[in-house]
């Protein structure tokens, strides 16, 4: 679900949409409009009011109906942006109608101030809806607002995107006519209000019949795991005046009143609560007894209703936890000292039977001394030992006498503080019973002033006569409804308002269109003229001279206009000047080279008119709906990896959607390694490799402007993407020092910064080089890429086998062309279009992607390299022919159907295989290279040079 919104009830606005997943920081902050109302749906004896959840998507101006916030399939929707709004001052409170084409809605709102708002909200929506389509700036007719713009450097190609207002003075006008959309505490307006307790209760048995497998599928969709959100944890920021942090919690264990008291129902298994970093007023009254002691309010030293009490039941709950834990303290000490003075006593004890030891030695019985001078003798060695020996012991003693005493002053010590913080709880103890006083001594003043006040009033209308009330009473709600029809009037006033502004828009608009259509009818007619001469021609010639041929001219013509491209002052005049091509495609990408020939430039007009006209057929546009329709029901939620995204994926994800998907991707591949380090990682790095020598600096400034040359992003040293490709190489230089910088990272990551941020293209680097390629792959010696080639030759072998052999019969290496297909991903290998459908798939799905694809683009000339009988014109072909490849569709469909089954696990045994061959191989060569060099320098040894003079003599 989306969070974020004013936490005062009192006040709804627009919410800030965030995913309540906790790594939402790096998202972009997007507005929404979402909460709850009452839809009046059924029929016959079931109609009546249901709560639903309504959240509005900007990109098709859809105003969605859920069930509850959790649900990913929509109820169903409604068209705002051809909708007119009304409500009735005499109906029920709350209560508005929304009419479409065909459809009207019921909705109400749970006070008259929530549809106020309601209105003006979706008032607002369709009319930036139209100003956005009526400023012409747009990337399709049904999506020209995004939730989820493009980022990157292909992003800020797209401001358009953002809505533009027609005139300050309409604006004015309709601020005039704008209502007070002043709420009170029932409004359910934004995403906190999800967890409202009038929805909740609702929202456990509330199933319709008409939307039941909706219903069904999205309480499925809720009770898996991990997607309904009960492992998640999130803090919500609001926005009023007195702002609040309120957090997402797991819901506690024990129905206890207070624990429950930010609770939004219990059919959800987290709480919201607010976060223990911000005051909150505590309950004294459940929290104190009855049997302290009172002060008076005067004696009170602190203030009422400042701060300073709202900071006293934290205090006491840190003192609180301060004490049990020197408490525990105390425990552990004593343990330790019991254990001291058990291991004094023992050596106590042992010094103890030395030192009887000892005197038996030297003072023996009398009636013995003459037979011990004989049986034994006491030598000087064990006298000294034992001397040694009883030092040692005095020692011991003498430390643990001083452990002991140190032990008693660290055990005063922590006695005193323990009385000291248990003085200080009482004193808090007692302030909080001066504060219940308080309060108390406030309730009985505010009592009996009311008290005094309704006394007051029933005397007075006792006084008076009963007349004069009733005629009040029927002027005041006379107010009322002058109040309401006052609103009304000025709500219906702005209504008519911007429909008569909407429809002179869609005039416009409608006037606009013919004046293109007609100017691309008579440029149509103008080319077909030329081409009915030139075939005219062509069929019965009127002279012979080639100087003088009327075809030559026609023809030089239509080639004149047929390389025009759209500049810059033909964009600023659409209409007048049709063009459907324009300099640079939709990546940044130059359509037509200048500094090629006449022919090529011709070629290169043919085929970005072959995928302009690929692009706008009904199977590109299904996919874009699919994709929307996917992306509204996942409005609620983050995407997960599952076959229906993973299907979306390989059939190409949308310009405008890219950038979401990629960095959602690349998150998911590399979250083992970011959840380990800090979040200023990547600044720390680049802030590292600038400050001290890099070795790989050099090569990487040689390479900058050799990365994407036909690219208006990298095409010269002020363009935008140098220095953030510098960014990326350097930062990622300094992290893989074994790696450094090898030719082809820097298209890999200037590919990914056409979409992404520079810390996002860093970690899309990262998940290709240390995640999807095995390793030393962009090494000096590049093995992994080596052993992928041979890899990829079993897979020839088997998946085209003819071909295969074609290519070995004329002896053909085509490896020598796919080695820079896998080292940086097809990057100027195909046309653009193509590549980014390649890097979706290999983004989702990993390196297995490469292997298919490049077996499809095999697969989809295998007839035309057939048709070749010479080495030469093979290589040749090999070189190119990726480049007349155009259809995304077909090279998709002959990759993931025609090449299946592609398990990656036999690619894996393979690469583990060829792996060992290329190592011995390498080893082998070594050995080599070592003998000759050790010949060389002996051979050179033994010549002896002369000069010319002494060949001379």
């Amino acid at each position: 679900m989306h969070g974020g919104e004013d936490g005062s009830s009192a006040a709804p606005r627009l919410v800030d949409a965030r995913p309540v997943d906790v790594d939402v920081a790096e998202a972009e902050q997007v507005s929404k409009l979402c909460g709850y109302l009452n839809k009046l749906s059924g029929k016959g004896p079931l109609r009546g009011y249901k709560p639903r959840w309504f959240v509005y998507d900007p990109r098709k101006c859809y105003l969605y109906c859920f069930r509850t916030p959790h649900d990913a399939l929509p109820l169903g929707h409604i068209e705002v942006g051809d909708a007119c709004f009304s409500y009735d001052v005499e109906a029920e409170e709350g209560q508005f109608e929304i009419r479409t084409a065909g459809k009207e809605f019921l909705l109400k709102a749970p006070t008259k101030q929530a549809m106020h708002y309601w209105l003006q909200q979706l008032q607002q929506k369709r009319w930036e809806y139209s100003n956005a389509i009526g400023s012409g700036h747009r990337d399709s007719w049904s999506s020209p607002t995004l939730a989820h713009p493009p980022m990157g450097l292909v992003g800020k190609d797209n401001g358009a995107f953002l809505c533009e207002k027609l005139s300050d003075s309409m604006e004015n006008v309709r601020s005039h006519f704008a209502m007070e959309t002043e709420t009170d505490g029932g409004a359910l307006v934004g995403a906190q209000s999800a967890r409202g307790p009038n929805a909740a209760s609702t929202n456990t048995l509330n199933f319709s019949l008409r939307n039941f497998g909706t219903e069904l599928r999205n309480s499925m969709s809720y009770l898996r795991p991990g997607r309904g959100g009960e492992s998640r944890r999130s803090v919500f920021y609001t926005g009023s005046s007195g702002a609040e942090d309120w957090e997402l919690v797991d819901a506690p264990l024990k129905d206890h009143p207070e624990t429950h008291r930010h609770s939004f129902g219990s059919s959800f298994a987290f709480d919201f609560v607010r976060n223990s970093s911000r005051p909150k007023r505590p309950l004294l009254r459940d929290a104190m007894g009855s049997g302290r002691s009172r002060r008076s309010a005067e004696s009170l030293p602190l203030e009422s209703n400042g701060g300073k009490p709202l900071e006293v039941q934290p205090r006491l709950q840190s003192h609180q936890e301060e004490l049990g834990h020197l408490q525990q303290a105390q425990t552990e000490l004593r343990e330790e000292l019991a254990s001291q003075k058990e291991l004094v006593r023992l050596l106590q004890q042992t010094l103890r039977t030395s030192q009887c030891d000892w005197q038996g030695v030297h003072h023996p019985a009398p009636d013995a001394s003459v037979a011990s001078d004989q049986t034994r003798a006491v030598t000087q060695e064990e006298v000294t030992k034992l001397d040694a020996l009883l030092q040692e012991r005095d020692g011991q003693v003498q430390s643990l006498c001083g452990h002991m005493e140190r032990l008693a002053l660290e055990k005063d010590s922590l006695q005193q503080e323990l009385k000291g913080l248990k003085i200080k709880v009482g004193e808090i103890n007692e302030q909080l019973g001066m504060l219940m006083e308080t309060i108390q001594a406030k309730d009985e003043v505010i009592i009996k002033l009311s008290q005094q006040s309704a006394e007051q009033s029933c005397n007075a209308s006792d006084g008076g006569s009963p007349t004069p009330s009733k005629d009040q009473q029927e002027v005041d709600i006379l107010k009322d409804s002058l109040q309401g029809y006052k609103s009304q009037n000025k709500f219906l006033n702005k209504e008519i308002l911007e429909l008569t502004m909407l429809r002179r828009n869609s005039e416009d608009r409608e006037k606009a269109l013919e004046a293109k259509c007609t100017a691309l009818e008579a440029k149509l007619c103008q080319v077909e003229c030329k081409y009915l001469v030139l075939l005219q021609e062509v069929k019965t010639p009127v002279c012979s001279s080639s100087e003088q041929n009327p075809a030559r001219e026609v023809i030089s013509r239509l080639l004149e206009d047929a390389l025009e491209v759209e500049s810059s002052e033909q964009q600023a005049h659409p209409i007048f000047k049709p063009n459907t091509v324009s300099e640079y495609d939709a990546y940044g990408f130059k359509t037509v080279p200048e500094e090629e020939e006449e022919e090529e430039k011709l070629v290169a007009k043919v085929r970005a008119l072959e995928l302009k006209s690929l692009s706008m057929t009904d199977q590109e546009v299904s996919i874009g709906v699919k994709w929307e329709n996917y992306l509204a029901s996942t409005m609620n939620r983050d995407l997960v990896r599952s076959p229906e995204l993973k299907a979306l994926i390989r059939c190409g994800v949308p310009h405008e959607h890219r950038s979401q998907v990629w960095r959602w991707c690349v998150s998911f591949h590399v979250k083992k390694f970011r959840n380990h380090l800090a979040p200023d990682y990547y600044e720390t790095l680049l802030n590292v490799a600038r400050d001290k020598p890099n070795p790989a600096s050099k090569q990487i400034e040689l390479d900058l402007l050799r990365t994407l040359p036909n690219n208006k992003h990298y095409a010269s040293p002020s363009a935008g993407g140098i220095q953030k490709l510098r960014n990326v190489l350097m930062a990622f230089s300094w992290r893989n020092p074994d790696i450094g910088y090898c030719q082809g990272l820097n298209r890999l990551a200037a590919i990914a910064l056409l979409y992404l941020e520079q810390e996002d293209a860093f970690w899309s680097l990262i998940a290709i080089v240390e995640v999807f390629m095995p390793r030393d792959y962009y090494t000096k010696t590049l093995l992994g890429s080596q052993v992928d080639q041979r890899v990829f030759k079993d897979l020839m072998s088997e998946k085209l086998p003819r071909l295969h052999a074609h290519f070995e019969q004329h002896k053909v290496d085509f490896t020598l062309i796919t080695f820079n297909w896998f080292l940086v991903v097809f990057v100027d290998s195909v046309v653009s279009d193509i590549l980014f459908k390649i890097w979706d798939a290999f983004l989702y799905e990993g390196p297995k992607i490469v292997f298919r694809c490049a077996l499809a683009l095999f697969k989809y000339k295998e007839e035309e390299f057939f048709k070749l009988q010479d080495s030469t014109a093979i290589f040749k072909y090999l070189r190119c022919f990726t480049r007349t490849v155009l259809d995304s569709r077909k090279l998709m469909n002959v990759a993931f159907v025609d090449m299946n089954p592609f398990p990656m696990r036999q690619i894996h045994n393979r690469r583990a295989f060829h792996l060992e061959k290329v190592r011995l191989e390498l080893t082998e060569l070594e050995a080599i290279r070592q003998t000759f060099l050790r010949e060389r320098e002996t051979s050179q040894d033994r010549r002896s040079f002369v000069s010319d003079d002494e060949e001379d003599n």
